[in-house]
């Protein structure tokens, strides 16, 4: 029983918590009432046995519990003769939704929004996301409690936004969503915990662009995402460490997600608002689509880039561009574009590793050396240094 209360606590919290949320005005009434209708079912379920809706259930005895703490403060009388008299609310899509945005709002800090996602919005437990983030229970028990408070202070409610407000809002949670995934997608191949978050991003993406059919930009998150996941199984090799795109044995990817995603994507485009989620989702499928490393179209990747550019002006996107650069034109234009951004990404360790690796191609090893040692001593994540020492020990035989 207990494990059934666990899958639709992690399937359904959203729903649950937005419909009491929305109702009681409150979302630490809201967890707490329907804390109070889990241990109800805990006791009443194995006797009477799991109900048609055990959602429903769940929610409508939530909302029983919490009128009757209601009753017993002065605060809460007044509160239960305004909501009294209402029928129990139902979980439904909006309610999930209003979760969605409330838990990823942008008056909220960043941590904050990043914890109460995967606490309200995934149904993961504190204990759960503090394992994944690698901090100890009471740290980010603490934070969340913040966000709850941030939540009550600052008057939040747990509402869809109207259509024209979605440009305003709409970015800070696909962000949050994308901030998630790259988590877990960023963790080595032993972090089993953290590789969790890159999952559960995917999940929150595809949730959110089945809410939000006439958004593209929500699609074409969920579209990049699902084709980054897909090839998880190869990214990581038996120590635990780094596989490159082109060294990665592409037998191991999930063609199936590649071509859900794929579709996904094609729908998203055919709306004609292109945005940049949907110009990565490109740029990623033009990857995962190619017969091998080779057969990319290099060509494509570029000129996807320069659209991506013109939304998002950003010097990582013209590093991203020169690499395309390399394969389509040839590696000294490519190290000349990648030099240029030296005055902008001198502090970023994968500009370096950038310039390693063309360096390297033109046979100039010591300098190649001399760039792969900065990207060492700048990265910061385990796997990823473990891939430049590697770098740097290749080189240095070279010389």
């Amino acid at each position: 029983m207990t494990e059934l209360l666990d899958r639709i606590w992690r399937t359904d919290a959203a729903g649950m918590l937005g419909a009491l949320s929305r109702r009681l005005g409150d979302f630490d009434r809201a967890e707490e009432a329907l804390s109070d209708a889990l241990a109800e079912a805990l006791k009443r379920w194995p006797d009477e046995g799991v109900p048609d809706s055990p959602t429903g259930w769940l929610v409508t005895t939530g909302w029983r519990k919490a009128l009757d703490r209601l009753r017993r403060d002065a605060v809460g009388r007044r509160k239960v003769a305004q909501v009294a008299a209402e029928p129990p609310p139902e979980p439904g899509v909006d309610d999930r939704l209003a979760t969605i945005f409330a838990c990823c709002h942008p008056d909220l800090a960043e941590p904050a929004r990043v914890a109460l996602t995967l606490y309200a919005a995934s149904g993961l437990s504190t204990a759960e996301i503090a394992a994944a983030f690698l901090v100890p229970l009471p740290t980010m028990a603490q934070r969340l409690s913040r966000a709850k408070r941030q939540l009550r202070e600052r008057g939040i409610r747990f509402e869809v936004p109207q259509p024209h407000e979605y440009a305003d809002r709409l970015p800070a949670v696909l962000a949050v969503i994308y901030l998630v995934f790259n988590e877990g997608y960023l963790s080595s191949g032993r972090s089993a915990q953290r590789r969790e978050l890159a999952g559960e991003g995917v999940e929150l993406a595809c949730q959110l662009a089945a809410l939000l059919p006439g958004e593209p930009e929500a699609a074409g998150l969920a579209a990049l995402l699902e084709m980054h996941h897909a090839r998880a199984a190869a990214r990581f090799d038996s120590w635990g460490r780094i596989v490159l795109l082109e060294q990665q044995d592409r037998r191991l990817w999930d063609r199936a997600a590649i071509e859900r995603a794929a579709m996904r994507l094609r729908a998203a485009v055919r709306q004609g608002r292109p945005g940049a989620y949907q110009l990565q989702a490109g740029i990623t499928a033009l990857h995962a689509l190619a017969a091998s490393y080779e057969a990319t179209n290099w060509p494509d990747v570029r000129a996807l880039y320069d659209r991506l550019y013109a939304v998002d002006p950003s010097p990582v996107v013209l590093l991203n561009r020169a690499v395309a650069t390399r394969f389509a034109v040839g590696p000294a234009p490519a190290l000349d574009e990648v030099d240029a951004l030296g005055h902008r990404l001198a502090g970023y360790h994968l500009w370096h590793a950038a310039r390693a690796d063309l360096l390297a191609t033109l046979d100039r090893p010591a300098d190649a050396l001399t760039a792969a040692e900065r990207a060492l001593e700048l990265a910061t994540n385990p796997a990823e240094r473990e891939l430049m020492s590697r770098r740097v020990g290749e080189l240095r035989r070279r010389l």
